[in-house]
């Protein structure tokens, strides 16, 4: 499943509360990093609407191992969020787009095999405007290139605008 939207828009709400109705094992897969006390708080907050029943993997480069670590038909996987995970990638790789490219491509065929499931939470982020340097370019291309590709393999797409789902896809 892809819930995709823009910043703030209620995407990792719905994603959670969609996990939270699964009798299932959950597993939250955190790809943010704490650079400053911003981002550790907002970590804080995101732990506690999890709540208990939520087991946590913070990985902010090694997505696809994640993954495969927890793997199971009694699992869902909550990845938040797929956008951050290409951020952080783009900042180890800097100049080597090839290296992040291949990290994508591997994590993309992972997730056509994965044994339980996986939600996987992405911004949309190139309903703005263009951007004027090439690396951003790259990034948004790449980050909408990637969304397309997860939306076809997925069998359930959700764009969450204001708060509100809105299903584009269930299989």
């Amino acid at each position: 499943m892809l819930v995709t939207g823009g910043a703030k828009s209620g995407k990792s709400r719905i994603a959670l509360d969609f996990c939270n109705s699964l009798d299932k094992n959950r597993v939250f897969l955190a790809t943010a990093q704490a650079f400053d006390r911003e981002m550790t708080e907002r970590i804080r907050r995101h732990k506690e609407e999890r709540g208990s029943g939520w087991s946590t993997i913070e990985e902010p480069l090694n997505v696809a191992e994640a993954i495969s670590s927890v793997d199971n038909k009694d699992t869902v996987i909550l990845f938040d969020c797929f956008t951050l995970w290409l951020n952080n990638l783009y900042m180890k790789h800097k100049k080597d787009h090839d290296a992040a490219v291949n990290k994508i491509n591997n994590l993309l065929t992972l997730l056509t095999n994965v044994q339980g499931m996986i939600v996987v939470v992405s911004n949309e982020v190139g309903m703005g405007i263009v951007p004027d340097n090439e690396l951003s370019r790259r990034y948004r291309d790449d980050a909408g290139s990637a969304n397309q590709r997860i939306a076809r393999i997925s069998e359930k797409v959700i764009a969450v605008i204001a708060g509100l789902p809105l299903v584009l896809k269930d299989v």
